[in-house]
């Protein structure tokens, strides 16, 4: 099952939910938010309230994803605003396990992610314990960069542990994903596509959102079936 995981950094802010619910209609399933500290990547973007602000507007799951510092202390946080999905990075726990306990045991699916720089074997021990895993095709901190081909070795790599280890965690993929990408990250073995810049098409421009939607949506699932 192919999800479209469309990321509101992409988004206009001031109809933010109007922006959701049209990107819900050209076929996302999943509503990714980013969360940067301006620490641990170079840019500030949202906090627990904006997740509950997200939460009452849309029914679709929240795909959180934490590039900050320290994300044990707000766990509990967002939690309470309502992610369903808490990803962390790999590169920012020192007790990676504990974390992704710690986030089961709050109520929400673990995630984990790699930067484009960090070797998937760093995670074999923590895969019996995610739903999913994110990896990063551009450095993370900004929207709009240019999608890193050499990224999806780590995605084949993953299907192959997982296909070995008998596990049933998902693959997402993250960072300059549009149309002259998903398909090689589906091909790759990729089934959770963060899209932003490549579904958002501006403020007052819904149709061309839903209808960007709907064409990512059709060359994923183009690369699906070349694969049956």
């Amino acid at each position: 099952m192919l999800d479209l995981a469309f990321s509101i950094l992409a988004a206009d802010f001031t109809h933010l939910a109007e922006e959701i619910a049209t990107a819900t209609r050209g076929g996302g399933t999943v509503c990714h938010v980013d969360v940067m500290d301006g620490h641990f990547v170079p840019n500030i973007t949202f906090g627990p309230p904006v997740v509950a602000a997200v939460r009452r507007i849309t029914e679709l799951p929240l795909d959180v994803h934490l590039m900050i510092e320290d994300p044990d202390r707000y766990i509990g946080d967002f939690a309470k605003a309502g992610a369903n999905w808490l990803l962390v990075h790999q590169e920012v726990c020192r007790h990676l396990h504990r974390t992704l306990t710690s986030i089961r045991e709050h109520g929400m699916e673990p995630a984990v992610v790699i930067n484009p720089a960090t070797p998937v074997e760093t995670l074999i021990e923590v895969l019996p314990l995610v739903h999913h895993v994110l990896v990063m095709t551009v450095n993370p901190g900004f929207g709009g960069q240019s999608f890193i081909p050499r990224c999806l070795e780590k995605v084949r790599h993953l299907r192959s542990l997982r296909e070995e280890m008998g596990l049933h965690f998902r693959i997402e993929v993250d960072g300059g994903i549009g149309q002259d990408t998903v398909a090689d990250a589906v091909k790759a073995g990729a089934d959770l596509l963060v899209a932003g810049s490549a579904i958002f098409a501006g403020a007052g421009q819904q149709e061309a959102t839903e209808r960007n939607a709907r064409e990512f949506l059709k060359a994923a699932q183009a690369a699906t079936q070349m694969q049956a």
